[in-house]
């Protein structure tokens, strides 16, 4: 198969017509496949089905640190959920805080909490201006988190270790308004990367102008790999320095793990630093859902157990990323398209020509398939080159996801095609 850039005009417009075709076909089709977020699909959330009949079982006990979680009260969390994120995260329970479902949640409100109040002494964020490093491609309620707070995004390329460190280095250590970074370490969204063993021990260790600047360690995928020899993510806390340790915030939640809407979610952090968040929560709420935490930690029990889920998880998300995989390669052989190969996590990201993400996906969408909006996972939407596609294959059926898969590539075909014709 030879590469587009190889042939001649008049070999691309055949090629471009015998393509047009092809979309026309789609079009009468009429589909409707959706491929915009990283949902668990049906069958996945029916993994965990039977926990809902935990809390009504004869004989449930519902006192845990001697309060019963149906009352007011735990306002961190039961003991076993902070037991439980405590295993996952491999720290001890007192530097876990267990919550609701949304880990999303915990990080807006630390950066409200930054913002407004400060951390550990130092002044509140929003007494001057307030820059965030934001790794790209990455996930875009990152960056819809900075963006309501009013928050400079400097975007930083990704590479297959992670963050380009020359470049985060030499913004934290000169920049004293840039207070903080956004990761998602294992199975990065949406590269699929897993910071290297040095990336993590050089963000952990780095040299900042803020004395108050904080890692915002998304570890949402800290499970979610695909094969039996699951990829190794360094533990930043054994990484950090022990004057280091403040600066980490390393959040998960079990929200692709049970319920997509209804899991429960977790931050890990310093003592000190649990300490202070825990002495603000107390004018926000008097506990979390402490009955839900009840229903998780009996299901899962421990992390053995969060695992035999998720095996049943991969079974399910393994075959839609390796066919997804496959059929992207033509793009690859073709010249047009370079994507990543993850091996665990929700997503593929997909680069096409410069210029051509944006019509690529509207294109996509004229013949049925909705994809992430080209751009998203840039700050404020705003990918320079227009060559950044986020691919989010867990919701359709595998004989969907190779239709849908077959119109992105007819769209990405097309596009490329009357890039080079001109």
């Amino acid at each position: 198969m030879k590469k587009y850039s190889e042939l001649s005009k008049g070999e691309l417009t055949e090629l471009l017509e015998q393509e047009k075709k092809t979309f026309q076909k789609f079009k009468k089709d009429k589909l409707s496949l959706d491929m915009t977020r990283g949902k668990p699909a049906k069958n996945q959330l029916d993994v965990c089905l039977s926990m809902l009949k935990i809390l009504s079982a004869d004989g449930v006990d519902f006192v845990q640190g001697g309060q019963d979680v149906r009352n007011y009260g735990l306002l961190d969390g039961t003991p076993a959920a902070k037991e439980l994120f405590a295993e996952l995260f491999d720290v001890s329970p007192d530097m876990v805080i267990a919550a609701d479902s949304s880990s999303l949640q915990l990080m807006y409100k630390l950066v409200q909490h930054g913002m407004q109040f400060g951390f550990l002494g130092e002044r509140p964020w929003n007494e001057g201006k307030v820059k965030f490093i934001c790794p790209v491609p990455g996930y875009d309620r990152h960056f819809g988190i900075c963006k309501a707070f009013g928050i400079e995004m400097i975007a930083v390329p990704m590479d297959e270790n992670g963050p380009d460190l020359k470049v985060v280095e030499s913004l934290a250590g000169s920049d004293d308004r840039i207070k903080g970074i956004w990761c998602v370490p294992k199975y990065s969204n949406p590269t699929g990367v897993v910071y290297s063993e040095k990336t993590v021990e050089r963000l952990a260790n780095m040299k900042t102008a803020a004395a108050d600047f904080r890692i915002f360690w998304d570890n949402a995928y800290m499970v979610h790999g695909f094969y039996e020899k699951d990829d190794k993510l360094k533990n930043i806390f054994d990484a950090a320095k022990k004057e280091n340790q403040n600066r980490i915030f390393t959040f998960a939640s079990t929200s692709k793990i049970t319920f997509a809407g209804a899991g429960i979610a977790a931050l890990a952090a310093s003592k000190e630093n649990i300490a202070e968040i825990k002495s603000r929560m107390t004018y926000e709420t008097i506990g979390p859902n402490k009955l839900n935490q009840l229903m998780h930690t009996e299901f899962l029990k421990n992390k053995d157990g969060v695992m035999r889920v998720m095996k049943k998880h991969a079974e399910i998300m393994r075959p839609k990323f390796e066919l997804l995989v496959s059929m992207l390669e033509e793009l690859s052989e073709l010249g047009v398209g370079e994507f990543t190969r993850p091996r665990g996590g929700y997503f593929i990201s997909l680069n096409v020509p410069d210029g051509c993400a944006k019509k690529t996906v509207a294109l996509a969408s004229e013949a049925g398939v909705k994809l992430t909006p080209a751009g998203a996972t840039f700050p404020n939407g705003l990918d320079d080159r227009d060559k950044n596609i986020r691919i989010a294959p867990s919701v359709p059926p595998v004989a969907e996801l190779e239709i849908a898969t077959r119109v992105l590539i007819n769209a990405v075909k097309i596009t490329a095609l009357e890039k080079l014709i001109g």
